[in-house]
């Protein structure tokens, strides 16, 4: 059985908070779900933009079939920077899995499908609410 590593944030993302524990189990059941050994999760820093945790993640990634995150909106919202790690695991044969929206990236193709689903949610932030037309 293929193992994956959890990623999992102690901070807000993309407007969302959403429990460490209550990241663990969505985690935890999307792995028992597509047949993957879950291996405790690793939580990122607090601070605003780190991904320290993340990129020592990737960085060694041996032993282990791939990540597996809470959200792909817990990301880099930086278009590059996220671009660039998808790419880093990519490079090292690797996949990353998004158990929220049950999306993974295994190809080149796949970033493209996340870079879509990014934008549509960057302009959904800017579009009027039903009651702000009021």
């Amino acid at each position: 059985m293929k193992s994956l590593r959890g990623y999992n944030f102690s901070r807000s993302f993309m407007g969302e908070r959403v429990p460490q524990h209550v990241q663990n189990i969505v985690i935890k059941d999307f792995c028992q779900k597509n047949n993957f050994n879950f291996l405790l999760s690793v939580t990122e820093y607090s601070m605003k933009n780190s991904f320290y945790i993340l990129n020592q993640l990737i960085d060694d990634m041996s032993g282990i079939h791939g990540i597996v995150a809470y959200s792909v909106f817990q990301m880099p919202e930086d278009n590059k920077n996220r671009i660039k790690l998808f790419k880093k695991i990519l490079k090292k044969k690797k996949k990353i899995f998004f158990a929220c929206e049950n999306l993974k990236i295994s190809d080149l193709k796949e970033i493209d499908r996340i870079e879509n689903i990014w934008n549509i949610k960057k302009i959904s932030k800017k579009c009027i609410k039903p009651e702000d037309l009021k």
